[in-house]
């Protein structure tokens, strides 16, 4: 797609693959009060959803291609309606269970395939960031829609198999399996191995920290700061709407402060959030913690998923980062019911915040090493590892002449010093460098 061309197809997939974990909230606490289910057990339920929805990821991601995108989607799409829309219309607990592992399934194949697609953009974090503002809203909307409709489990399992029902006409626009890719997939090897395994262990962690926590902030804003179900509602929709300020703030800053800095400096705040929100007694320090905290989470993870996509290009990477942030997005409703019940939720957002600092570290040593190489000769790159024909663009160079990120280095074209006059305008095979680029 055009650099200037809004992907919308991947955005509405994006959104339908990700409604499922913005919606675990109420979807757990439902779980919990609308079935004979006590509050572990309904946090394994939803743990088992999101594991299927990792095991997904993990099984699709170097497959995409060969199989089709279209084809991949559509299928995930009809898993999600399927699967969340049976376990919406029963209330026997083995159906219920089977219904959203399914639908698991369903939304970690329609996340696969709009991380690979994102991948293959001109600009990663921009789609990522639609992506991630389509879903906050949509969330959001739900949450304001959802305690006004009744009680019973089936409410937000059901707004989940529409969104996909909804999304499916959408994916005519995405590509089918490529000849090329039909007759024998590539063999390529991942780049940056030490890179992309050090951000896919640390987004496992990351992601098992925010998710411990959102999965029991229903149970907190219940139990704990005294809010009726409606009441927490609002709050929890005020939340994600402070999340769309978020995301539109990483949107406008873009690649102006790198990535180590939002995700460092992100993630370290992120921990102060999360510790004020599981102490909070009352109606004002949760809402507090939980805006501040839904405003920091989505612009780090924007920065997170548009630094994974940029280790290959090819959207491997991706697809595993985002598959390993899904297995700790997959354990935390039970990791935080097991630590609210050991240790109350002020002490489960005192383990969860410790955590996310000792993460930081290495999330951001990856972002700098990514991102702050030094030039080898020969080789141009820009920061955040687009292509690095969008530097020609500014520079006038052919685009045609300069390399992807990853590719072999051209040599130095070197000239004589005794040569009788200096030949005006001959540079190395990169262009002519201007100041100020990387």
């Amino acid at each position: 797609m055009h650099a200037r061309t809004t992907p919308w197809p991947l955005v509405a997939l994006f959104t339908a693959g990700y409604l499922a974990p913005y919606l675990l909230p109420t979807t757990v606490g439902r779980l919990d009060s609308g079935l004979a289910l006590t509050a572990t057990q309904a946090g394994a339920v939803g743990s088992a959803l999101l594991l299927s929805s990792a095991t997904a990821g993990f099984l699709l991601a170097s497959r995409v291609e060969r199989l089709g995108a279209r084809a991949l989607a559509r299928l995930g799409l009809a898993l999600a309606f399927v699967g969340y829309g049976s376990a919406a219309l029963t209330t026997w607990v083995p159906a219920v269970v089977a219904g959203a592992v399914a639908g698991g399934f369903g939304s970690g194949t329609a996340t696969t395939v709009a991380a690979t697609r994102i991948a293959a953009e001109h600009d990663p974090h921009r789609a990522s960031t639609l992506g991630l503002l389509s879903v906050s809203a949509l969330a959001g909307a739900v949450y304001l829609t959802v305690p006004h409709l009744g009680p019973g489990h089936g409410l937000p399992l059901a707004a989940i198999a529409l969104t996909a029902l909804a999304v499916w006409p959408l994916t005519a626009g995405l590509p089918g399996a490529t000849r090329t890719a039909a007759a024998g997939p590539g063999r390529a090897p991942l780049p940056h191995r030490r890179s992309g395994l050090v951000l896919a262990a640390a987004m496992v962690c990351w992601s098992l920290a925010q998710n411990s926590l959102w999965g029991v902030s229903g149970r907190i804003g219940l139990h704990q700061a005294h809010l009726g179900e409606a009441a927490l509602g609002v709050v929890l929709a005020a939340a994600l709407g402070a999340g769309l300020v978020g995301v539109l703030t990483a949107g406008a800053l873009g690649s102006r402060l790198g990535r180590a800095v939002p995700i460092g400096a992100g993630t370290v705040l992120i921990a102060g959030c999360i510790a004020l929100t599981a102490s909070a007694t009352g109606p004002a320090s949760f809402t507090a913690g939980e805006i501040a905290w839904n405003t920091l989470y989505p612009v780090v993870l924007s920065y997170l998923i548009g630094l994974a996509a940029s280790l290959d290009p090819r959207g491997r990477w991706a697809v595993l980062a985002g598959s390993a942030s899904s297995l700790g997005t997959a354990a935390g409703p039970l990791t935080g019911s097991v630590l609210s019940a050991q240790a109350g939720f002020a002490g489960m957002g005192a383990v969860l915040g410790t955590g996310l600092l000792l993460v930081a570290v290495p999330m951001t040593a990856v972002a700098l090493h990514t991102g702050g190489r030094p030039l080898l000769p020969g080789a141009v790159r820009r920061r955040g590892g687009h292509p690095a024909a969008l530097v020609a663009a500014h520079t006038g160079t052919p685009s045609g002449a300069v390399p992807q990120v990853g590719a072999a280095e051209q040599p130095v074209v070197e000239f004589p010093v005794d040569a009788p006059a200096p030949v005006r305008g001959a540079y190395g095979p990169a262009g002519p460098r201007q100041p100020g680029l990387p």
